[in-house]
């Protein structure tokens, strides 16, 4: 039975170039079963407790982590607003955490981040990988990708020898751990 990948950009934006990454990283994978899923399709009212005591949890939140529960693997790529979580992506996961804390479960777990700046969005990818380090989820590898703009394209992916040789030893460390 083919494993299976669930891959997606922390970014409602339909431009979002973490998306872009996210799918090229689960494509240079073979013999998987890719699920792409769109942030858009989880939109929810912002998370509060007192919209959780008095409505209960939204079904998205629920459909979010099925997606999660019929993965093996899972590539988010991270995207950075103002050094953070995007807010669509923080809102799902507040959501969803408090259907169960460890959202990601077990599942192997390759954290990316790209933005247009030199810093390639690490600020967001520190942030996540303590947070998920800290619940014990499996992260297994993690890459940033540093202007997008100039080191990546659509038909080739990674254009820079070493940012793509470091990306390729990464991945094949998230295949390993499948």
């Amino acid at each position: 039975m083919k494993k299976r990948i669930l891959a997606f950009g922390a970014s409602n934006s339909k431009r979002s170039i973490n998306r872009t990454l996210a799918r090229f990283a689960a494509e240079q994978i073979s013999d998987v079963e890719i699920d792409f899923l769109d942030l858009n399709d989880f939109e929810m009212p912002l998370f509060s407790i007192d919209r959780e005591e008095n409505e209960g949890i939204p079904a998205l939140a629920h459909k979010f982590l099925e997606r999660i529960d019929h993965s093996d693997g899972i590539i988010l790529s991270l995207a950075e607003h103002n050094g953070a979580y995007s807010a669509a992506f923080k809102n799902l996961y507040d959501w969803t955490s408090r259907i169960r804390g460890s959202v990601w479960g077990n599942k192997a777990l390759f954290l990316l981040s790209t933005s247009p700046g030199k810093r390639g969005a690490s600020s967001v990818l520190d942030i996540a990988s303590a947070l998920y380090e800290r619940r014990k989820n499996r992260l297994v590898a993690r890459f940033s990708l540093p202007s997008f703009e100039e080191n990546f394209s659509r038909e080739e992916g990674i254009t820079d020898p070493a940012l793509r040789s470091g990306f390729e030893a990464r991945l094949e460390s998230f295949v390993r751990a499948l």
